[in-house]
């Protein structure tokens, strides 16, 4: 049987944190231990008292940082390390699947699921909207295994074996935008990536003002180009999120989402492409902006 841990980093968001905690207690294959990785004891807020009894550890700010800090913390405790985001509502089955596809192969490195619904591209949900979709929709994806090139990091199982020497990149502080990308992209190095509608849930792509408009404008060009350098990105893909998302942020700016500071994001674009032309783009940046 293999030992399955659940990491989730977090900031900010201590009642959604409880609220997605507090679900995993209903996993038909519950877990060998739950980790939340956080920068305050603030952000942890109830869900010590959940009745999976997470571990809490702090760690400085930074998904890359957290989810560095769980590694470490689980090496030789962990076969599977399984990272939610802090708003991912997983269906009843996720750990059994996630365990049941691991088993079948020893040449699975990594597992992200096909979710019903992605929050992040639809203006959010509530977990009890996550459950309401799940419950409806989830039994009729399709069961196939697909291959993947990368893992979307709201949900991804990472078997430790291959893991060995690898870990986030933390020049991309604060958000981390593209980490998942960039980490899975060298773990399919090591072994198959895959999804299947067998391991589903929903994101529900909570809007928590985490990052700023600006931060995460340069961000948006500027983890690219790092990414680019260090041969962890296809070059189609990252000229596919650059275009998309200055086009966006263009033309959105005049009469942007609520929910989406699209000048900022704008504003952000600029300086990066700016600092491109100068020769002097670095993502760290945005720690001091």
């Amino acid at each position: 049987m293999l030992r399955i841990y659940i990491a989730i980093a977090t900031v900010g968001r201590p009642a959604l944190l409880r609220e997605i905690v507090d679900l995993v207690a209903q996993q038909t294959r519950p877990p060998d231990g739950v980790m939340i990785v956080a920068p305050s004891a603030d952000d942890f807020g109830t869900a010590g008292e959940s009745a999976v009894r997470p571990e809490l550890v702090l760690s400085p700010k930074g998904s890359c940082r957290q989810r560095n800090r769980a590694l470490d913390l689980l090496e030789g405790r962990a076969d599977v390390v399984l990272f939610l985001d802090d708003d991912f509502v997983m269906a009843p089955d996720y750990l059994a699947a996630v365990e049941s596809l691991f088993a079948s192969d020893p040449g699975v490195a990594g597992i992200t699921g096909f979710l019903v619904a992605d929050g992040v591209r639809r203006g959010g949900f509530t977990p009890a909207q996550a459950l309401d979709l799940i419950a409806r929709d989830a039994a009729a994806l399709d069961p196939a295994i697909s291959p993947r090139t990368a893992l979307y990091g709201c949900n991804m199982a990472l078997r430790m074996a291959h893991m060995s020497g690898l870990r986030f990149d933390e020049a991309l502080p604060l958000y981390g935008w593209q980490e998942d990308i960039d980490i899975t992209m060298q773990l399919g190095r090591r072994g198959r990536l895959i999804s299947s509608g067998l391991v589903t849930g929903v994101h529900l792509g909570v809007r928590g003002g985490r990052t700023s408009g600006r931060r995460l404008g340069y961000s948006q060009v500027a983890n690219l180009v790092y990414l680019l350098r260090k041969g962890t990105i296809p070059p189609w893909l990252a000229r596919r999120l650059f275009w998309r998302n200055l086009a966006a942020n263009l033309l959105r700016a005049p009469f942007p989402e609520p929910h989406i500071d699209r000048a900022g994001r704008l504003a952000g674009n600029v300086r990066a492409l700016a600092a491109l032309a100068l020769g002097r783009i670095d993502p760290r940046k945005i720690e001091r902006m």
